[in-house]
């Protein structure tokens, strides 16, 4: 691939709770690998998150809890925030839509749609809660499917069969609210009409087409993604409110809208923009190069439950507006489950990230590495703690961590850490050297098609390979009978293992800079990978341990800790 430009945005995390394995693992790291192999690839790319800080969510958690909604937001903000920069989360801004330059940004987003007559104004009913006095998002009212008959489907979307809804549309709504029917008022808002859109919707999903041009490779698009969209545009897509009756949120800009808010789907992605022209001022950039550029990639990581919002309503928005460029992927992640059930806020039934890195500071990277090996790419997955016990004992301990050290001891003791002379090479040398040289493009393969669990397989195998080199001929044995042939092996292994600390950077980089200063090199650029790194001489460090091992004491603590915290 050519060095294209890339601006990557993770779905900003909603600032009324903590973070769970669940959002990281389907957002967060997958983005984090992305990027890290991005720029040392010697990409121009800017990595945008923030958090989404407005909507009914946020005024029911701050009543529930005493406090104000800017108190919500910022102990939120802060929580998810301080857990990105521990767990190694390498965005270049994580900003806030609470923020002033995003307020203003949204506003004149919409003034813009409003003025081109992107929008049809109507006085609709919507339902209303009557105890809690406030109309109700779409979000806080269920009711029965009338398409598959899921009780508990939401006044926008059902779950179960995908269906796009009304609230008008559920049979026996109720308000999540109060548990009590609600009662119809009338409201006037502004609709965008998304029907209008199917014609050049359609072709520039299934195709990759737009304005009569290739603009995206609808075959790198996973199914679900398509699927899923194609499922809305089929069905006939619907007007869509795109302001909200609400007290906390951004104010529509328009006179005679007083009470009235933007709704979330309109807000939120406008924080990927209001973000970059944050980071843009602080760093002396020109924001319009990160959205407005048709030599620049826009690439969304998402849960599968924001796949319409990020392929279909923000398109349009992007479209509507003009001047901004589409997106050219939106690899959207299924879900992950947790110990044999779905992750629940409401049950507590979550690891949540915070208190993985308070209970476990120094395993980053093996919670990152058990994540990326079970990532729900295509399929829903599951974390145990179990599995993670296996992948840190069997794979990380026993095939990386045992090579790495094998290799690095044993210089240090034949001599003194210094890289031995690499002799006449065997059959056996080359194929290891020439398999060393192939998996960097392997990987990098991968990882432009979004397959970051393979991806990261094919670094790990090069430790598997090592691994086998050194068992398969045991320099500590033959150490006694040739050492020359031994000097070969070991400036081998040595070269393999800095190549690790290569490979594994955008998917372990705290381990891979364990490795790089074992063997004393930089962070060289992505196209040295596979190459002899080190030169006869070159002195290496002794290493430390790089994983240790998890006993049963500590999958029994963590289950025991979760059945008791639900």
């Amino acid at each position: 691939m050519n060095k294209s430009k890339f601006t990557v945005t993770a779905a900003l995390p909603y600032a009324n709770g903590p973070l769970h394995l669940g959002h990281v693992a389907g957002v967060y790291l997958p983005a984090d690998i992305f990027v890290r192999f991005l720029r040392s690839n010697g990409h121009d790319v800017a990595f945008i998150c923030g958090s989404d800080e407005h909507g009914a969510a946020i005024t029911l958690r701050a009543k529930k809890e005493g406090i104000t909604p800017r108190e919500i937001v910022d102990k939120y903000n802060k929580i998810i925030g301080d857990s990105f920069k521990q767990f190694n989360i390498s965005f270049d801004i994580f900003h806030r839509t609470s923020a002033q330059i995003h307020i203003e940004t949204a506003q004149d987003f919409f003034r813009v749609l409003e003025s081109k007559g992107k929008f049809i104004e109507e006085t609709t009913e919507q339902y209303y809660d009557e105890e809690y006095q406030q109309f109700l998002a779409d979000r806080y009212i269920t009711g029965e499917c009338p398409n598959c008959g899921n009780p508990s489907a939401y006044g926008d979307q059902c779950e179960r069969c995908g269906s796009d809804l009304s609230p008008t549309d559920l049979k026996n709504p109720v308000s999540t609210l109060s548990g009590l029917k609600p009662v119809l008022r009338s409201t006037s808002h502004w609709f965008l009409p998304m029907d209008r859109h199917e014609e050049w919707l359609r072709p520039w999903i299934k195709e990759g087409i737009l304005d009569g041009k290739q603009q995206h490779n609808p075959k790198a698009w996973r199914n679900q993604v398509i699927g899923q969209c194609m499922s809305w545009i089929d069905g006939g897509l619907h007007p869509r409110a795109m302001t909200r009756d609400l007290d906390w949120g951004v104010p529509v800009p328009l006179p005679g809208a007083d009470g009235k808010v933007l709704y979330v789907w309109l807000d939120a992605p406008i924080g990927y923009i209001s973000a970059t022209k944050q980071w843009a001022l602080d760093n002396g950039k020109d924001w319009k190069d990160y959205w407005c550029n048709e030599d620049r990639k826009l690439v969304h990581f998402i849960g599968k439950d924001n796949i319409v919002f990020h392929a279909i309503i923000f398109p349009i928005l992007l479209k509507d507006h003009g001047g901004f460029i589409l997106p050219d992927n939106v690899p959207a992640y299924e879900f992950l489950n947790l110990e044999g059930d779905k992750f629940s806020t409401s049950r507590n039934w979550a690891v949540w990230l915070h208190e993985y890195l308070e209970r476990y500071p120094e395993k980053i990277d093996e919670l990152k590495y058990t994540l990326t090996c079970i990532a729900p790419e295509t399929k829903d997955a599951e974390f145990t703690w179990k599995e993670y016990q296996a992948r840190v004992n069997n794979e990380l301990a026993d095939i990386l961590g045992n090579f790495i050290n094998r290799a690095l001891v044993l210089t240090q003791k034949y001599y003194e850490g210094r890289v031995p002379e690499c002799g006449e090479l065997t059959d056996e040398d080359e194929q290891v050297l020439t398999d060393m040289k192939a998996i960097p493009q392997r990987i990098a393969d991968l990882v432009y098609q979004y397959k970051l669990r393979d991806a990261q397989a094919e670094a790990m195998m090069l430790a598997r390979i090592g691994n086998k080199y050194l068992a398969d001929n045991e320099p500590w044995k033959l150490v006694k009978t040739d050492p020359k042939r031994v000097e070969t092996i070991m400036n081998i292994a040595l070269q393999i293992t800095a190549n690790l600390g290569l490979v594994l950077d955008p998917f372990l980089p705290e381990t891979a800079a364990k490795i790089r200063a074992f063997v004393g090199t930089d962070l060289k650029p992505w196209d040295e990978a596979g190459n002899i790194l080190l030169q006869a001489g070159d002195q290496t460090n002794e290493p430390s341990i790089l994983f240790q091992k998890i006993d049963d004491e500590f999958v029994a603590r963590e289950v025991e800790f979760l059945n008791a915290c639900s």
